[in-house]
């Protein structure tokens, strides 16, 4: 069963698009091991900005739970609802779990274990997870292009930050100005 979790984790890691298709990978326990891999990689994110600011491990787990629904749930809505390809038939459990194996990249935060690691390990790794979330969500989604895929993602993560983006805005107004200072 270890075995099976570290190969899918490898095989994330290079990018290889057989993860996405070989249905072996989408059995009883593949949603758990998607789980796993985004709870490692919220406490892998803790662990890497602990380095520059205080940040509770437990509250990146479940921060990386929630967003693991969100890119899904947005994954799904567009991909399948809104601009489905013909052959676009799947389950939300599958893209759950695809979203979940493309988080494999944040893992390497681990190794950014000194201040001066922590901004370029995030922002590759960061830049390896939106790769590797095209590639799951275009041979989930049995996407024909490469350029519909992007679209997807992309659209879903603009969706997704200006949520974040307003939300931490509202609470910036909620917050007392003696806080702000």
């Amino acid at each position: 069963m270890f075995a099976l979790f570290l190969d899918i984790v490898f095989r994330s890691l290079k990018l290889d698009k057989s993860l996405y298709t070989d249905s072996r990978n989408f059995g009883e326990a593949s949603v758990y091991f998607a789980g796993l891999i985004m709870i490692l990689d919220g406490v892998a994110g803790a662990v890497a900005a602990n380095t520059i600011v205080k940040t509770s491990i437990g509250i990146s787990g479940l921060t990386a739970i929630i967003t693991w629904f969100i890119w899904a749930i947005f994954i799904y809505v567009i991909g399948v609802k809104l601009f489905p390809d013909k052959n676009t038939k799947v389950s939300f459990k599958k893209i759950l779990t695809g979203v979940g194996f493309a988080h494999s990249p944040g893992l390497l935060r681990f190794f950014a274990v000194t201040p001066e690691l922590v901004i370029p390990v995030i922002f590759l790794t960061q830049f390896w997870i939106f790769a590797s979330l095209i590639i799951s969500t275009k041979h989930i989604l049995n996407l024909k292009s490469n350029f519909k895929s992007f679209g997807v993602v992309f659209l879903s993560f603009l969706i997704i930050a200006f949520l974040s983006i307003s939300f931490v805005m509202s609470r910036m107004d909620a917050m007392p100005a003696s806080a702000i200072s």
